[in-house]
């Protein structure tokens, strides 16, 4: 049995959500939550909800027990982009891409 949550057109690059992603793979909830509490990178902000959703999900949905949950699957897919303008010297302009992510998180019990 496995509980999943979903973080949809979240305004952070995916490859800075992966940071923070990488270090809560396969730890369980209470040490996961500890982590991403004390990390401090933008992404875990997002990550503590989405934690919290995933638990919530596993427990009320799939009547779970939470003390035996653990992070099975994270990860970070890019969402769309906004593309914005940089005024630069001599008229030109630069392309800034403001990049979104979609996140998956996976919470499964530890036999």
């Amino acid at each position: 049995m496995e509980a999943r949550a979903y973080l949809n057109y979240a305004r952070i690059s995916p490859r800075k959500m992966s940071i923070v992603l990488d270090l809560i793979r396969n730890k369980p909830v209470d040490l996961a939550m500890a982590i991403l509490q004390n990390t401090p990178k933008a992404a875990s902000e997002y990550l503590v909800k989405l934690l919290k959703s995933a638990m919530a999900n596993a427990e009320n949905n799939h009547n779970m027990d939470v003390s035996r949950l653990y992070v099975a699957e994270c990860y970070a897919c890019p969402g769309p982009i906004l593309k914005r303008i940089r005024p630069r010297a001599q008229g030109r302009a630069y392309r800034v891409l403001k990049r979104s992510s979609h996140v998956t998180m996976v919470l499964k019990e530890k036999e």
